[in-house]
């Protein structure tokens, strides 16, 4: 049997649900997600299996006009993607059609010379009779294969963006093994859901003065427990004294969602152990970054 392959860039403005996407494409969390715009530092790689095709797809950075070292680090990132794929799905919010970054977006899409499907994404909040203007406007700004209306949280429409983007793969090679979903590393999972847990809990400014490293993960099999050693690192004590809370309340509740989840991703008890590290101005430090992963 012919298989059908090739890589998907899902790239747009900050906070349109990207990463909600690649979740439902996949049908399994390998992204985490946030209410907080600029919630995805690193490209994800996600892969969907299926009869006779194989789609992997690349979760980016929102692209924006960055000004930080860390923001210029991650729109990097979303653009390298964009050129190295064989297809792109631009994703944009119902309720933000004319999203400042969109002119960046489409710029760099035309760029690039790539296949592109623009997705619509949050169609279940408002009438449905706004999505003809956007549809017609876009129609306008570039030469889409299509343009494809959905919800990314209910899946609503993405059975029908598998359905195009499938007939779009030429005949290659798979490029990962059957039980593959993603190639992020334990390591980076567990720092992932421990950044996730930092923005569900605090408020709007600490999330991105905070980044996540794993010193050390080792299962004691005697025990089935898996040791997780997380260092949160920030750039002012303030920040800290936030991060930890009254009593260490706040750090705790981080702790303990986050290790709740821990377990349920990797099915066995785990003992998660979190520090809080200042490096002061570590967002606009390049070396910095660089140590930090991104």
């Amino acid at each position: 049997m012919t298989l059908f392959s090739g890589f998907i860039a899902i790239i747009g403005p900050p906070n349109v649900g990207k990463s909600t996407l690649l979740n439902q494409l996949l049908g399994k969390k390998v992204a985490i997600v946030s209410r907080k715009p600029q919630t995805t530092r690193n490209r994800i790689l996600g892969v969907l299996h299926g009869e006779d095709y194989q789609m992997v797809f690349l979760d980016t950075p929102g692209i924006h006009h960055a000004r930080t070292s860390l923001h210029k680090s991650m729109v990097a990132s979303a653009l390298s993607a964009l050129k190295e794929v064989d297809l792109a799905v631009v994703m944009i919010e119902k309720q933000r059609p004319q999203d400042q970054e969109i002119p960046l977006v489409l710029r760099n899409l035309k760029q690039a010379d790539k296949p592109a499907f623009l997705v619509i994404n949050k169609i279940d909040i408002g009438p449905k009779e706004q999505l003809l203007p956007i549809i017609g406007r876009y129609q306008e700004l570039f030469p889409f294969k299509a343009i494809v209306p959905v919800c990314a949280m209910t899946g609503e429409g993405v059975e029908e963006l598998k359905r195009l983007l499938r007939a779009e793969l030429e005949p290659g090679p798979p490029f990962f093994p059957q039980e593959i979903t993603t190639d992020q590393t334990e390591a980076f999972l567990a720092a992932e859901i421990i950044r996730e847990k930092i923005y569900q809990h605090t408020g709007d400014e600490l999330p991105y003065a905070s980044a996540v490293t794993i010193e050390n993960m080792s299962e004691k099999t005697e025990k089935e427990i898996l040791l997780v050693a997380g260092v949160i690192h920030v750039e002012s004590e303030s920040q800290k004294g936030i991060l930890i809370g009254k009593g260490g309340r706040m750090i705790k509740a981080i702790g303990r969602t986050a290790r709740m989840e821990l377990e349920e991703r990797f099915g066995i008890h785990v003992y998660l152990d979190l520090t809080v590290r200042v490096e002061k101005n570590w967002s606009r430090d390049p070396r910095a970054l660089r140590r930090l992963g991104y």
